[in-house]
């Protein structure tokens, strides 16, 4: 296959292509957590009072102020503003935020690795709308 330009500026041109489409778009798209049941998740979740500093969606009280609404979080491209909104960095959030942050206010959660991947699958599940 021939190219118009030198293959080294087809590169630079696909990459600033890619860079200008990551930027008009900062919305993510996990796919479904493999192995995650976001029905238990949801039930962890309000077992654990998360509510008690976050509003959750789905869950009338108590409507926590502490920490951040966690309406639209499955749309979000960060966590805490810092951290890609990945499974696996999720995961370790939800269970000790501090090993990540160790100035966040949210502490570290007494779950098993199970409970925090049904977390992480509840929590991918909502969406803005």
């Amino acid at each position: 296959m021939r190219y118009p330009c030198a293959p080294g500026a087809l590169l630079a041109l696909t990459v600033s292509a890619g860079a200008l489409a990551a930027c008009s778009d900062t919305r993510v798209s996990p796919a479904p957590l493999a192995g995650g049941d976001p029905g238990r998740g949801r039930t962890v979740v309000a077992e654990l009072g998360c509510g008690a500093c976050h509003i959750v969606p789905g869950v009338s009280w108590p409507r926590g102020r502490v920490g951040p609404s966690l309406e639209g979080f499955g749309a979000r491209s960060l966590i805490a503003g810092r951290y890609p909104n990945q499974p696996p960095v999720l995961i370790q959030w939800v269970r000790d935020a501090p090993s990540l942050s160790p100035r966040t206010g949210m502490p570290a959660i007494p779950m098993t690795e199970q409970e925090a991947r049904d977390v992480a699958a509840y929590l991918y599940t909502l969406d803005a709308r």
